[in-house]
């Protein structure tokens, strides 16, 4: 158990680690960005109404002293750290000022864990899965297809598949919505008919995300499930009339599950840029669509806080997969 706790630490130093790092380049990112904050603020105000002069300069001074821009750069990521960690504030976002970032990048976090926790979710159960199965059964043919395909389309980029998903089942085929994330005329809420709209415009973002995924899991599973079949305690497990099936799930897919845990915590970040990409595509509003918005906008405060939000979600995930080695690898507990 004393072994087990400092695995536990060990990996939450780790997560502290690198929060800290990511967050801090990204500070470093945007504030050392030639895109100035007040200045676009004024331009976005001033292309609206006109205003004089004096009203101009004392608008510049106003925020010049909200956004804290004219203070050194030392001093200004002091500030960040001290109202990050009091109460997650990153001020005041140009989007939709005076909004506060938080309160945008809160509104958007769920849709991006919608897709992402479920594309996760079903690609690794399924490409682990199939790839298992022909690992073990190399000589069945719906599994060899299935291998051919995976290698078809594993380097297919997430936009592209997107973009292919987008053209034909909203212009070939329109049977699936292609834009937002509910129907406009359903209310939002926990009725049938919202929960049903939100499914159904999540289809072909989920399935974008699954069909690239499912082809890493699914070669990776197959190539070491192809060496752990060759191992002496699944050919004595065989000759000792051991049923079939616990030799598969049992003795062969859980043991290679353990490195494609592994796996898991190392291409989440893939996985979570290639979502923000296809949110942009299909115009999904989660933190994709809230990032590029911010970009364009030069609006610095947002982008900080939803590369800080996305930092920190993305250790925190790797952290409780590094967690869940234990339940499939008993030997760390040991390590």
């Amino acid at each position: 158990m004393k072994a087990y706790s400092w695995f536990v630490l060990k990996r939450f130093a780790q997560m502290i680690v690198v929060i800290y790092v990511g967050v801090s380049t990204a500070f470093l990112i945007t504030h050392l960005s030639p895109i100035n904050p007040v200045d676009s603020m004024l331009s976005s105000i001033t292309t609206r109404s006109n205003f004089s002069p004096e009203a101009i300069e004392e608008m510049r001074a106003a925020l010049t002293d909200l956004y804290g821009v004219d203070k050194p750069l030392l001093e200004q990521y002091v500030n960040f750290w001290q109202r990050f960690l009091q109460g997650g504030d990153f001020g005041p976002s140009l989007l939709a000022f005076p909004t506060p970032a938080m309160t945008l990048v809160m509104r958007a976090l769920p849709w991006t864990v919608l897709l992402l926790s479920t594309s996760v979710l079903i690609t690794w159960f399924l490409g682990n899965l199939f790839g298992g199965l022909a690992g073990y059964f190399q000589n069945s043919r719906l599994l060899k297809v299935f291998g051919v395909a995976s290698m078809g389309v594993q380097p297919i980029p997430y936009y592209i598949v997107a973009f292919l998903f987008l053209i034909f089942f909203g212009f070939v085929w329109p049977v699936l919505p292609i834009s937002g994330a509910y129907a406009m005329d359903v209310q939002s809420g926990w009725n049938i008919d919202f929960i049903l709209s939100v499914i159904q415009h999540a289809i072909l973002p989920v399935t974008s995300l699954i069909v690239v995924g499912f082809g890493t899991w699914f070669l990776g599973m197959r190539a070491l499930v192809s060496n752990i079949v060759n191992e002496d305690y699944v050919t004595y497990a065989e000759l000792a009339g051991v049923p079939r099936r616990r030799i598969v799930f049992s003795y062969v897919m859980r043991n290679a599950a353990v490195p494609q845990l592994t796996a898991l915590a190392l291409v989440l970040g893939s996985i979570f840029s290639g979502t923000i990409i296809t949110e942009q595509v299909y115009n999904y509003p989660g933190l994709g669509t809230l990032l590029v918005d911010a970009v364009n906008t030069g609006d610095n405060t947002t982008v900080l806080a939803v590369s800080t939000v996305a930092i920190t979600a993305v250790a925190i995930a790797i952290f409780v997969v590094d967690l869940l080695h234990p339940l499939l690898d008993p030997r760390v507990r040991a390590s």
